[in-house]
């Protein structure tokens, strides 16, 4: 079946659609380890829990043929915005009872699927509702919908809640216990009311999507089109060398993920920078996000003039090299708010040239064949699956090593990645350019 053709501007839907998602993705398994060491988790307990919400959208691809097969796709991302403002609010009201931090988990874990349903329902709609020339011409905006959900969630609010604990119920801002509770409380809300504007919003302008060509008709059908989807996809050719990639190519980040920010908001006594969450939000959630979409851009540009192959151990050194700027901080701890600004942007802008590989090699090289939307989807699921596994141990390895040997072994957990890169097979196109003919030249 063709794509629906959309009543309204896709400009309507498709920035707000985005931001909806990321701003959930965020808030669960980014904002949430923030939120655990503010309420006096240590690092293990914060990184680890916050990162097993991740697992939920790791496996969405084995449960997406079933979202497809009953009602719209619409009607889908409409129920699971409502669910989750609806969480975000009970979140806030649950922060009140004794005993909160067991149920505000089993919480989390729930809403963490709700999310993932969500994120297969908005692609749904998008994929369905615009056609290939379409899909291209918002692709950028979807990216960068997508993008704005980290700045307000890891940024935005993040900052708020720092203000508030501090300026608002007049606690230490440095001091972490339960009182932060107070302005997580208020958060949540405000995060409940933007998913519900959200949700209002998308009745009135999202279409309806459309049922996908291979979309199963069964429960049966679905678990079939699974299995094979598995079974062409270990035939190919080169795939362990591929799921390698996949899984490794970010290892080294997976480790610097969750313990960036602790390192930052950690006492200078404990090892860490002793910021607050005020600037924690501007530091790492407004300027490390904005070198992060600077060096996506210029990165898609290298890799576009040169063709991925012959970028690929350079686009390797970019992502994991910069990591040595959380170990000389380590080091030296500067208290100047600029010196620690300055290594968090040349990670993150590093951070963002070199992960434009990652995408871009799934889709060249792993997805390619009869279930493409599949295997790019279990590629970027073992992607997950690594970050998980990373963030998990990451809080208790930190604690058991202190910063200065952690970020010594996170420099150590780039060779993997280095290894993958150098092994990753090339078996379709890559992009490469043609080289210009003898008379293309002679013109020039």
């Amino acid at each position: 079946m063709p794509p629906t053709r959309p009543t309204t501007s896709p400009l309507l839907w498709v920035p707000t659609g985005y931001f909806t998602m990321a701003l959930a993705y965020v808030m669960l398994t980014s904002v949430s380890s923030i939120m655990f060491k503010n309420l006096g988790m240590d690092n293990g307990q914060a990184a680890g829990y916050s990162s097993l919400l991740i697992f939920a959208y790791t496996i969405k691809p084995l449960f997406a043929p079933f979202v497809d097969m009953y009602r719209t796709k619409k009607f889908f991302v409409l129920s699971t915005q409502l669910l989750l403002a609806l969480g975000f609010g009970a979140i806030a009201l649950a922060m009140a009872l004794p005993g909160a931090l067991v149920l505000l988990m089993v919480m989390f874990v729930l809403m963490s699927f709700i999310g993932a349903t969500q994120d297969i329902a908005s692609d749904g709609v998008y994929v369905t509702s615009l056609d290939a020339r379409s899909q291209s011409l918002y692709c950028g905006i979807q990216s960068l919908s997508w993008n704005v959900g980290p700045i307000v969630a890891s940024g935005g609010l993040v900052y708020l809640s720092g203000r508030l604990h501090a300026d608002v119920f007049g606690h230490d801002p440095k001091t972490f216990g339960p009182e932060w509770m107070d302005a997580w409380r208020i958060i949540f809300i405000i995060v409940a009311v933007l998913t519900l504007l959200m949700m209002a919003w998308h009745v009135r302008v999202m279409p309806d999507g459309a049922r996908a060509p291979d979309t199963p008709s069964s429960a049966a059908e679905a678990r079939r089109i699974l299995v094979d989807a598995f079974r062409t996809l270990f035939a190919k050719r080169g795939v362990w060398l591929m799921i390698a990639f996949a899984f490794l190519f970010r290892l080294s980040v997976g480790f610097l993920e969750k313990i960036g920010p602790f390192f930052m908001v950690d006492p200078v006594a404990k090892g860490g920078l002793g910021l607050t969450n005020e600037q924690l939000g501007i530091i790492y959630g407004t300027y490390g996000l904005a070198a992060v979409l600077l060096g996506s851009l210029l990165g898609g540009w290298f890799v576009a003039r040169r063709g991925l192959k012959a970028t690929l151990f350079t686009l390797c050194c970019a992502i994991n090299i910069p990591n040595a700027t959380f170990l000389v901080m380590s080091v030296y701890q500067p208290d100047s708010v600029l010196a620690i600004s300055a290594g968090v942007v040349i990670e993150k802008f590093f951070f963002g040239f070199g992960a434009v590989g990652f995408m871009i090699y799934l889709m060249q090289q792993l997805a390619p064949g009869k279930y493409a939307t599949t295997h790019y989807a279990f590629g970027t699921g073992l992607m997950g699956l690594c970050g998980m596994v990373t963030g998990v141990l990451s809080g208790y390895l930190q604690e058991m090593m202190g910063y200065v040997t952690y970020f010594v072994f996170v420099m150590v957990a780039t060779i993997p990645s280095f290894i993958v890169c150098w092994k990753a097979p090339f078996y379709h196109d890559d992009g490469t350019p043609e080289p210009a003919s003898a008379a293309q030249t002679a013109a020039t």
